[in-house]
């Protein structure tokens, strides 16, 4: 089977090859002779009902500055020309990427989207955590002064973060009795209009952010994601180092109750933050961590990735 897959990213000449999971799975595609195709999401038309977009057909090397060889730009009609559509461009999570997903799925499953369009606006990391009862630390999503206050006061030390942040940008703890919480919602309000999401404190968070991925609802692997010594962001943008991971039972309890919601919604790549015994994300957007799992278990989830796209659209 040879698939045409076009892939909706950023720049791809600017990316990092030792640490990006988006070049791992195309790398990985590549290496079962699917064809490939990169284009940025201002390139997507939509014109009379079809979706099209401005995209350049790739070869791909595993060499730092010469990783990418580029054709020259052309109209691919994304439900005739495709087989396959990633979805991989970072957040923000704003209302052009809302957008992009109403593009896409106008053309799925007719061309597979993965993950689903329709999934991956309708639930966003943070929101989509807070269905599973049990599984988070207490925690709130709001603007309103008086119940940010009122969580606050009854829970202590916090984490106060915006709801549609990512990489850990925007990550702010805030001790017990601090008074700088209106302060800081009103900055984050100035910035956008989101609400923002208020968290207990996990102290277990100095041992690490355990990252799962998981693969059409099965766990793939996954890596622990230390903050350096005094900070509270594991984020490996953000200065958090990785580290090889050994996953509990009740990691495997929190994977398993996840597993029928992720399958149902077509969420196919997928990875879940866990601190301690407790769920606090989970990305479909773009999620990260892949290099670092097959540099630490030679574990290729690009591979397990593909083989379950192939049997899907097999069957």
């Amino acid at each position: 089977m040879t698939l045409r897959v076009a892939v909706q990213m950023d720049p791809i000449e600017k990316i990092n090859i030792a640490s990006d999971t988006t070049f791992l799975l195309m790398m990985a595609a590549q290496d079962r002779g699917h064809e490939l195709w990169v284009y940025e999401p201002q390139h997507l038309t939509l014109e009379d009902g079809r979706v099209s977009a401005r995209g350049r057909k790739v070869t791909l090397r595993p060499v730092k500055g010469d990783h990418v060889t580029a054709g020259d730009y052309q109209k691919l009609d994304l439900a005739d020309d495709i087989d396959v559509v990633l979805m991989r461009q970072d957040p923000p999570f704003d209302i052009a990427y809302i957008t992009a997903t109403y593009f896409l799925e106008t053309i799925h499953p007719k061309t597979l989207v993965v993950n689903n369009p329709t999934s991956v606006r309708d639930a966003p990391e943070k929101l989509l955590a807070t269905r599973f009862e049990g599984l988070q630390p207490p925690t709130i999503i709001s603007s309103d002064f008086e119940a940010l206050n009122d969580f606050f006061d009854r829970h202590g030390d916090c984490i106060l973060k915006p709801l549609h942040g990512a990489a850990g940008n925007g990550i702010i703890k805030l001790k017990a009795g601090d008074r700088n919480l209106d302060s800081l919602v009103e900055l984050f309000g100035n910035i956008s209009r989101e609400p923002v999401i208020l968290q207990k404190f996990i102290p277990a968070v100095s041992a690490g952010d355990k990252r799962i991925i998981l693969i059409d609802g099965e766990i793939a692997g996954g890596i622990n994601r230390v903050p350096a010594e005094g900070g509270v962001r594991s984020n490996l943008r953000v200065g958090g180092r990785a580290e090889p991971l050994i996953l509990t039972d009740r990691d495997r309890e929190i994977c398993e109750i996840l597993k029928p919601v992720l399958k149902e919604k077509e969420l196919m790549f997928v990875g879940i933050d866990v601190i301690g015994d407790f769920l606090t994300e989970i990305n479909v957007t773009s999620p990260t961590g892949a290099v670092q799992l097959k540099a630490f278990e030679n574990i290729d989830v690009g591979v397990t990735l593909w083989e379950r796209i192939e049997a899907k659209l097999a069957s």
